[in-house]
C-alpha cells in the first residue's frame, strides 16, 4: 500500500520531511529533557550542604528531592493533553522557561519551606519537557533515522540520573550548593528560545480547553502524589504505622477511584488509557517499569554500599559510578545499529538478562569491594540500559497512531518513574528487614562463649590498651560496628539477588510482544 493510499484509508501518514530547523529544535528539546531528568538526582549527593545552608532538619531536607519527584510524576501524564491543546511549541517553551525561573528561585531560597515550594514547581513545570521529546522523535523523524534517534533519547534518559550525583558532587565541591540550580540558567534560556522560534511540529487545539477534565486532573494528582509520598516515605516511617502515610494512602485510593472513573466516562479524559489496548504498548510499559527499577534502584544501592561500608565521599562515589555512564556512551551507537538488524524482543532479552547477570555478580559483594570489583557490574548495567532503552522506545511507541503519541509518551515515561519509586520502596524494605535478620544472627555468633568472638575482643582490647580502663568498652563498640557493617553487606547482597529474580521474571513477559512490520510512520500499511 502506498503512503498516499494508506493516509486516505485512515492508515499511517507518509514519512515526515526532516529539515535542519527541526533537527536543531529537537536537539534543544533533548537538552531540556536532560536538565529535567538530571535535576532529580543532582541534589542527592549534596543534601547535607543544602541542609546546613538552610538550617533544615534531617526529615525536612529529604523533601528537597521528594517534592520534585511528586510534582514531576503528576505533570508527566498530564503533558500529553496539554501538548495536544497548546501544541509542542508552547508547552515546551513554557516548560523550559518555567523550569529555568524555578531554578533561580531554588538558588536564592533562604529557608527550607521556600526551597520545597520552588523545587515542587520546578519538578511540575519541567516535567512537561520529558514526554514531549519521546513523542517528537516519532513525529518528525522518518523511519530510517529512528536507529539514530532512539539511542540518543535512551542515552539521555538514563545517563542523566546516572551522572546526577557525580555532577552535583563536583559543583558543590568546586563552588557551592547554589550552583546545583544556577547551572540550569544559561542552557535553560537557550532551550526556551530554541523551542519558541524553531518548533513547528504541530498546531494547538485550544478548543480542548472547553472540555478540560478538572475532576480527572484532581483525581490523578491525588492518586500519583499520594502514591509517590507513600513510596518515598514509607520505609523510613514504618509504612502504615505513621498517620501521614495512612492519610496519603487513603487520598491516593480515593484519587485513583475518581481518576479511573473519569478516564472511562469523561468526553475528553485528562489521560486517555486506550493506548493500553495496544499489546506492544502495554508490554513496553511493563518493561519500562522494570527498567525503572534497575535504573533508579542501582543508582541508589551502589552509593549506599560505597558510603556506609567503604566510607567514600560523594565525589569518590560519583567517580566510581561514572563507569556506568562511560559504558552507556560507547554502547549507544552500537545498540542503535543493532536495533535495525535484531528483533527488538531479542535486544530486550539481552539487555534484561545483562541486568540480571550484573545484579547476580553484585550479590556476592564483600566489605572490601571497591572500584575494581565493581567494574563488571557497572559495565553490565550501562550496556544493559542501552540494549533495553533503544528497542523499548520503538516497541512501546513505534506502532501507535500519531494522534495517540503525545498521550502515550506521558504514560510510558510515567511507568519508568513509578518503577523507580516502587523499586526503591521495595529495596529499602527488603534491605531493612534483611539487615535486622543478619544483625540478630551475627550478634548470636559473637555472644559470650564463642571462642572466635572472645579472641577478637581480647586482641582488640590489647590493641587499645592505651585507653586504659576504657579499652574493653572501645573494643566492644568496635566489634558492634563490625557486626553492623557485615550485616549491611549481607543485606545488600540479598537485595541484589532479589533484583536478579525480578529481571529474570521480566524475561517471561517478552514473548507477549508482537513484532510489528515497521515502526510508526512507515509508508506501508500496518
Amino acid at each position: 500500500m502506498s503512503a498516499a493510499s494508506a493516509q486516505a484509508s485512515g492508515g499511517w501518514p507518509p514519512q515526515p520531511v526532516l529539515t535542519t530547523r527541526r533537527v536543531i529544535a529537537f536537539t534543544g528539546m533533548v537538552f531540556g529533557m536532560f536538565m529535567a531528568i538530571l535535576d532529580i538526582q543532582i541534589v542527592s549527593a549534596s543534601l547535607a550542604e543544602i541542609q546546613a545552608g538552610l538550617s533544615a532538619s534531617a526529615e525536612e531536607i529529604s523533601w528537597v528531592q521528594t517534592a520534585y519527584l511528586i510534582a514531576e510524576v503528576v505533570m508527566i501524564p498530564l503533558s500529553g493533553f496539554l501538548g495536544r491543546m497548546v501544541s509542542t511549541r508552547y508547552l515546551f517553551a513554557a516548560s523550559a522557561a518555567g523550569f529555568t525561573l524555578m531554578s533561580v528561585m531554588c538558588a536564592q531560597a533562604s529557608s527550607i519551606e521556600e526551597m520545597i515550594i520552588w523545587r515542587a514547581l520546578q519538578g511540575f513545570i519541567g516535567g512537561g519537557m520529558i514526554p514531549s521529546v519521546f513523542s517528537a522523535a516519532f513525529t518528525i523523524f522518518p523511519r530510517e533515522k529512528q536507529s539514530i534517534v532512539s539511542p540518543i533519547i535512551g542515552l539521555v534518559a538514563t545517563l542523566a540520573p546516572t551522572i546526577g550525583p557525580t555532577a552535583g558532587g563536583y559543583l558543590t565541591d568546586l563552588f557551592s550548593w547554589h550552583w546545583l540550580f544556577l547551572v540550569n540558567v544559561i542552557p535553560g534560556i537557550g532551550v526556551t528560545l530554541a523551542a519558541w522560534f524553531l518548533i513547528d511540529f504541530d498546531k494547538p487545539n485550544f478548543a480542548l480547553f472547553k472540555s478540560f477534565d478538572w475532576w480527572g486532573l484532581a483525581g490523578m494528582a491525588a492518586m500519583l502524589g499520594g502514591l509517590e509520598y507513600v513510596l518515598e516515605e514509607g520505609t523510613a516511617k514504618d509504612w502504615f504505622q505513621d498517620e501521614r502515610i495512612v492519610w496519603c494512602g487513603i487520598i491516593a485510593a480515593f484519587g485513583g477511584t475518581l481518576f479511573f472513573f473519569r478516564a472511562f466516562t469523561a468526553f475528553t479524559p485528562i489521560v486517555d488509557l486506550k493506548a493500553f489496548s495496544n499489546r506492544n504498548f502495554a508490554a513496553g510499559c511493563l518493561a519500562s517499569f522494570t527498567i525503572g527499577i534497575g535504573l533508579y534502584g542501582l543508582t541508589y544501592l551502589y552509593p549506599v554500599f560505597l558510603a556506609r561500608v567503604r566510607g567514600y565521599t560523594s565525589l569518590e562515589i560519583g567517580e566510581t559510578m561514572f563507569l556506568t555512564g562511560v559504558a552507556m556512551f560507547f554502547t549507544a551507537p552500537f545498540a542503535g545499529r543493532l536495533s535495525t538488524k535484531l528483533d527488538p524482543r531479542l535486544m530486550l532479552a539481552i539487555g534484561i538478562f545483562g541486568f540480571a547477570i550484573g545484579t547476580f555478580l553484585a550479590s556476592t559483594l564483600t566489605k572490601d569491594w571497591g572500584f575494581h570489583e565493581l567494574i563488571w557490574p557497572q559495565i553490565l548495567r550501562g550496556v544493559s540500559l542501552m540494549f533495553c532503552m533503544v528497542p523499548i522506545n520503538n516497541v512501546a511507541l513505534g506502532t501507535l497512531p500519531p494522534e495517540r503519541l503525545k498521550n502515550a509518551s506521558g504514560l510510558f515515561n510515567l511507568t519508568r518513574n513509578l518503577g523507580g519509586a516502587v523499586g526503591l520502596a521495595l529495596i529499602n524494605t527488603i534491605l531493612n528487614n534483611r539487615w535486622d535478620q543478619h544483625l540478630q544472627r551475627l550478634r548470636d555468633a559473637v555472644a559470650w562463649g564463642h571462642q572466635t568472638a572472645e579472641e577478637t575482643l581480647y586482641n582488640l582490647t590489647q590493641g587499645l590498651a592505651a585507653l586504659g580502663d576504657a579499652a574493653e568498652l572501645a573494643a566492644t563498640k568496635r566489634i558492634a560496628m563490625m557486626v553492623r557493617r557485615e550485616a549491611l553487606v549481607l543485606a545488600l547482597g540479598d537485595v541484589f539477588l532479589a533484583m536478579t529474580f525480578v529481571f529474570l521474571l521480566m524475561l517471561l513477559v517478552l514473548p507477549a510482544i508482537q513484532r510489528a512490520g515497521g515502526p510508526r510512520g512507515a509508508g506501508g500499511g500496518h
